[in-house]
């Protein structure tokens, strides 16, 4: 029983030693890097954390053991404007980047608009996140700006989140549903559980958040005896269910 207890430590311990040793041959130890669809300097990352060893023992550049999941947290941490990382083994002697990128809905530029001041705008994708300053060339899905608080009490709108995300898309819709009404909407300004849309005639529809069905029925009912296209009209109201309040300019 001692002979056969020693005799099974002792191939125990050639084993392990066989497999320290095959894990630090150059064919299972990663040698390069490919990115795909993304900036070649993310491979950088993977370099980074596949330095050293893990308890001076297994390098961490194995092709089995490499620290994936830091490669992919170093890369959304650097980069807000991405959205999603994959990493794929490739052989045995190299792996794969694949990021998704986030797709920029509209504009944000902050609480509310603000007359004589030059406004610095961020974009935001479908989930309310900012990401990224809005460079000139900057393309969204909706040609509108939005105004809104910023949920939590963060005062860097870089990497926030929008408040009341949840009733975003809804309200992007009826702010494309008003295009059918004559005239596009250039402007949304959320403001506590109330919207603003300010459209490109210069009148302004105002509305309770989340009742867009509601707002959208009464100003097509009300469409004959109003032009939301000419400019003729300050704003619209209608907060209230199945009225319709309006201010004529002079």
């Amino acid at each position: 029983g001692r002979r056969a207890a020693i005799a099974l430590g002792i191939l125990f311990l050639i084993l392990l030693g066989t497999l320290l040793w095959g894990l630090r041959q150059s064919s299972v130890r990663i040698s390069h890097v490919e990115v795909y669809g993304a900036d070649a300097s993310l491979a950088d990352y993977a370099r980074s954390a596949t330095q050293g060893s893990y308890l001076g023992i297994i390098p961490r550049d194995s092709i089995f053991f490499f620290p994936a999941s830091r490669i992919r947290t170093d890369i959304l941490a650097m980069h807000p404007d991405i959205a999603a990382v994959s990493i794929f083994r490739n052989g045995l002697t190299g792996i794969s980047i694949k990021t998704d990128d986030r797709a920029p809905i509209a504009r944000w530029c902050g609480l509310a608009p603000t007359a004589g001041v030059e406004e610095y705008c961020y974009v935001f994708d479908a989930s309310g996140y900012i990401f990224s300053a809005a460079a000139t060339s900057t393309g969204t899905i909706n040609s509108f700006t939005l105004y809104a608080p910023l949920a939590g009490d963060t005062l860097e709108p870089l990497r926030a989140t929008i408040a009341h995300v949840e009733k975003l898309p809804a309200l992007f819709d009826f702010a494309r549903q008003l295009d059918t009404l004559g005239s596009p909407v250039t402007r949304v300004v959320l403001r506590d559980d109330e919207v603003d849309d300010y459209l490109a005639s210069g009148t302004r529809i105002t509305y309770v958040l989340g009742h867009e069905n509601i707002a959208f029925t009464a100003l097509v009912s009300a469409r004959t005896s109003l032009n939301l296209a000419d400019g003729s009209l300050d704003y619209v109201d209608v907060r209230f269910d199945g009225k319709v309040y309006l201010k004529r300019k002079k």
